[in-house]
């Protein structure tokens, strides 16, 4: 009998609910299944992903295969990690407890991650609530700084204007030069006119 991981669709219509069940690979999508090993929900920010890690690594082990999607869930669970490090405990590269705290550690900093995720998520949606509560915002303290900001650019105008001005002459002085080239560059074209009009 092939044995697959794959999703049970619940919820409503537009509103997807799924269980991450193990079933017979010949059963219906939403009939008879062996084990319920979890449940997702791709309806919240971030998605939800509940599953018992060590069901689902027990009938990997056994040789159930996942759908596309229950790979990606098991992978971003960490239950392939595991997977992965318990091949190297049979290959001797590791031994059992170095593979289960390297699990552990690879465990806590993905959950920690995930955590993160979720406060940045509930962070976002208080302050879009804040937005469109209509209520204004608490004015903050950028009064001084920007009182601040404007006493540092006065001096830096002050010295900007300076540097116009000094640089204001040394122009003036190439200007005449540069006039006086073009007229005498003319006036040899216009003696060469008259000579042919002769």
């Amino acid at each position: 009998m092939a044995v697959k991981m794959r999703l049970q669709r619940k919820g409503r219509r537009k509103r997807p609910f799924y269980h991450i069940v193990v079933a017979d690979s010949r059963a219906p999508r939403d009939g008879k299944y062996i084990e319920r090993i979890g449940t997702y929900n791709p309806m919240t920010k971030p998605a939800t992903i509940n599953l018992d890690r060590d069901k689902a690594f027990e009938w990997l082990m056994k040789g159930a295969q996942p759908t596309d999607t229950v790979r990606a869930i098991l992978r971003f669970k960490g239950v392939l990690y595991r997977k992965h490090l318990m091949r190297g405990v049979k290959k001797g590269a590791l031994t059992l407890e170095q593979a289960e705290q390297m699990y552990q550690e690879y465990i806590q900093a993905k959950d920690a991650k995930i955590a993160a995720r979720f406060e940045a998520a509930a962070e976002e949606r208080r302050a879009w609530h804040q937005a469109i509560s209509g209520e204004a915002p608490a004015p903050a303290k950028a009064e001084e700084p920007a009182a601040e900001e404007a006493a540092a650019e006065a001096p830096a105008e002050q010295t900007a204007a300076e540097a116009p001005a000094e640089e204001a002459p040394a122009a003036e002085a190439e200007a005449p030069a540069e006039e006086a080239a073009p007229e005498s560059a003319e006036a040899p074209a216009e003696e060469e006119e008259t000579k042919t009009e002769e």
